[in-house]
């Protein structure tokens, strides 16, 4: 994908916008990513970034309670919210004839949202958020893997200890004063990046940006969160987990470098490898040579404040001989690293994953946003390609050596041995 000119401003109070023109078709996504996330919570109030995802939908001072989707629906636009460690995200693409719609919207909830916060939008969005943790965590088979692997990796009061669901303890805890303390320190205009991609008018958009959010006063500056840095795991740190479950499982975590430097581009190519699809090492040993595994793969989640997270699943009857040829397999690839065409198939996936993220303006406007709230720059989305396609195998082996050694990382095992 060649790279698409960007128009760049900060508004008078903080907020960045980016505007990126795509005339293909008569749609425009707004996207808006906010500086906070799970990793921005304080002990005890767990889960309050993703309960807040919830309540931005709630109303707002123009906007009345249930309002704000059915103002959305009737344009036709597609819209939703996401909560990760890092950022909270809001997102619509519309008709390019409702822009100025969904931007009210975005500037109405970001302004004025404690004016409609009340207690029973909390009660009723909280039993929202806990039936969600029930639904998609515990009551799935291996539903709170990811989960409990971070409180294995990181150590107590760490900010990635801890996953965006949060606890039904704090979520119980959770009180008016909590989000309006959560509102008026993180929903500020300086903490956040408006991206608007499509078939618009640059000029004309950040006018309509300027109209609508210019007037929202800057708010405090944003606390520091707290470091989270953490190196290569040195050991492994085991649990067995006493679930029924359809299979016994593996499931082991990695630490990799932070997102945003060289390393770890070559630390997730070599992840993929190992273990990202039927083509990997991991899956051609476990599945079809050995045939002591069912399913087998490996997947990284890019973090920029902390380190990166390497995942590798492994479903099977023998967790103790999948946990042995897990051993194997990183010992071999750190001693002979990957070939030509290994080299090859993972940067090729690389850029699939480049294209399919921004192929549409919904994927694009979000991965502006990204790129300009974790590092500054949106346009960096654009050399993803060049940035995997310039890795060494030689890189990818010194990766693989420091950050995905045998006999270290954390290990669940659901029904076997550990």
């Amino acid at each position: 994908m060649a790279e698409q000119p960007l128009h760049e401003h900060t508004l008078g109070n903080g907020l960045r916008v980016v505007v990126c023109e795509d005339h293909v078709v008569p749609l425009a996504a707004v996207n808006i990513w906010y500086g906070v996330g799970s990793r921005h919570e304080r002990a005890g109030r767990t889960g309050l970034a993703h309960l807040f995802e919830h309540l931005m939908f709630q109303g707002s001072a123009n906007v009345a309670e249930g309002e704000h989707a059915a103002l959305l629906e009737s344009a036709g636009a597609a819209f939703n919210a996401s909560t990760s460690f890092e950022r909270t995200n809001y997102y619509e693409t519309v008709p390019v004839s409702h822009l100025e719609l969904a931007l009210w919207l975005e500037a109405d909830r970001m302004g004025t949202l404690p004016a409609a916060l009340t207690q029973a939008n909390l009660d009723n969005q909280r039993d929202v958020v806990k039936n969600e943790r029930r639904q998609r965590y515990d009551n799935q088979p291996y539903g709170t893997a990811f989960e409990r692997l971070c409180a294995l990796t990181f150590p107590g009061g760490h900010p990635y200890a801890h996953t965006p669901i949060g606890s039904m303890e704090d979520l119980d805890a959770t009180t008016l004063e909590d989000c309006a303390d959560f509102f008026a320190t993180w929903y500020a205009p300086g903490n956040a990046v408006l991206s608007i991609v499509g078939d618009v008018d640059p000029d004309e958009a950040l006018a309509a940006v300027e109209r609508y959010f210019g007037g929202i006063p800057a708010g405090p500056r944003t606390p520091p969160a707290r470091p989270g840095d953490l190196g290569p795991l040195t050991q492994i740190k085991a649990e067995a987990v006493d679930e029924e479950v359809p299979s016994p499982a593996y499931f082991a975590m990695f630490t990799l470098p932070s997102d945003g430097g060289a390393d770890v581009e070559a630390a997730e190519l070599a992840v993929d490898i190992l273990g990202g699809g039927s083509g990997s090492r991991l899956y051609d040993r476990m599945v079809r040579r050995d045939q002591i595994a069912t399913e087998v793969w490996a997947g990284v989640t890019r973090l920029a404040s902390g380190p990166s997270l390497a995942l590798v699943e492994a479903i099977g009857p023998d967790t103790g001989k999948i946990a042995e040829v897990l051993d194997e397999e990183l010992a071999r690839f750190a001693e002979q690293g990957p070939d030509a065409d290994e080299t090859a198939r993972a940067t090729a996936q690389a850029e699939r994953g480049f294209l399919e993220q921004t192929e549409t303006v919904t994927g694009l406007a979000n991965a502006l946003s990204q790129n300009a709230t974790q590092f500054g720059d949106p346009g960096r989305v654009f050399t993803a390609p060049e940035r995997a396609a310039a890795v060494t195998a030689e890189e990818i082996t010194a990766m693989a050596r420091r950050w995905l050694a045998p006999g270290a990382r954390t290990v669940l095992t659901y029904g076997g041995a550990s």
